[in-house]
């Protein structure tokens, strides 16, 4: 079997409902393409016998290749997977519960042959949801976007065709705790945005509960943001301008009215001026750790996107002059 051209990425756990409607729609969009193309089923842990559906698949098509996970790991660790296994020059990722329309990746195919390297998704409409479920999404987003160091655009998902340029670097930063939309827009290169309906799942419930909403914002927020850090120092100064701004206000009124500085008073003004000590030293420290969590994370210092025809050799930049 020659290389494809196009792969379609779907993580799956328990979808047993979906998968054999998934499978017929991908091949369908794909088809039109008129390129070698692959879908790469990554099981992760399923029980509901999706495993055997995608076994099945595999032996139906030789275009499916499955990759069985031992055990759960979670959606991020998924996709990842298939990123791994992937051959196409343009991999896309899409869910398996059918919410992201397998017709929109021909849009995406359009906007990579017309040259950007990574085309994301973006909801216009989400179809199906319930008020609190669009609320905490949106404020997901909106928080993710202001405080992260890279700006991920609004109203993106997973959902998205990656070149296979852009998609080497991304497959080459092995942190643990994965937020790829982050990763994707760290990477930078040529990037835009395709809007489409998001319709209802399928079938089945939804795998990304609140509690998991707040892990993948905590990983967004730790992975691609010192700002939590930052605030720490932040409070300590607003403390210490706080505590002198009282202790002259109360000098002033024991010098003009007779006020008496209490030891109460006097107890708090040191509190909040140690505190505020405290919170400034905890924040310079935190700039020490987020800055070895930058060094562990072993991302590339550059990414070029279009050099001279001589290759540079990394093992120059370690030799001796």
């Amino acid at each position: 079997m020659s290389e494809p051209t196009f792969t379609v990425i779907a993580p799956i756990f328990n979808e047993l409902e979906n998968l054999p409607l998934l499978y017929s729609r991908v091949k369908e969009v794909m088809d039109q393409t008129g390129e070698g193309w692959e879908l790469i089923l990554v099981d992760d842990g399923s029980s509901d016998g999706s495993t055997d559906i995608i076994r099945e698949l595999a032996v139906k098509d030789e275009r499916v290749r499955p990759v069985i996970f031992a055990r759960n790991f979670g959606h991020q660790i998924a996709v990842t997977a298939g990123m791994d296994y992937s051959r196409g020059q343009a991999v896309t990722i899409i869910d398996a519960d059918l919410q992201d329309p397998p017709e929109v990746i021909l849009d995406l195919i359009e906007k990579w042959r017309e040259g950007y390297q990574i085309v994301y998704a973006v909801r216009s409409e989400r179809e199906g949801e319930s008020w609190f479920k669009l609320t905490t999404a949106s404020l997901f987003y909106k928080l993710i976007f202001k405080i992260t160091d890279v700006k991920i655009p609004l109203n993106t998902g997973d959902f998205r065709l990656i070149d296979r340029k852009a998609l080497e670097i991304i497959n080459n930063m092995r942190e643990r705790n994965r937020f790829l939309r982050g990763m994707g827009a760290w990477v930078g290169f040529k990037q835009i945005g395709v809007e489409y309906k998001r319709h209802a799942r399928h079938a089945g419930q939804t795998h990304y509960p609140l509690k998991k909403m707040i892990q993948l914002a905590l990983n967004a927020i730790t992975g691609f943001s010192t700002y939590p850090l930052k605030l720490l120092s932040t409070g300590g100064i607003f403390l210490v301008g706080l505590s002198l701004l009282l202790l002259l206000i109360y000098v002033l009124l024991a010098i003009f009215n007779n006020f008496d500085l209490t030891y109460v008073l006097a107890t708090w003004l040191t509190l909040i001026f140690l505190s505020g000590i405290l919170l400034i030293g905890m924040g310079i420290l935190g700039e020490y750790i987020g800055r070895t969590y930058d060094e562990a994370k072993g991302r590339p210092l550059y990414i070029v996107a279009e050099g001279p025809a001589d290759s540079l050799d990394p093992t120059r930049l370690d030799q001796s002059k």
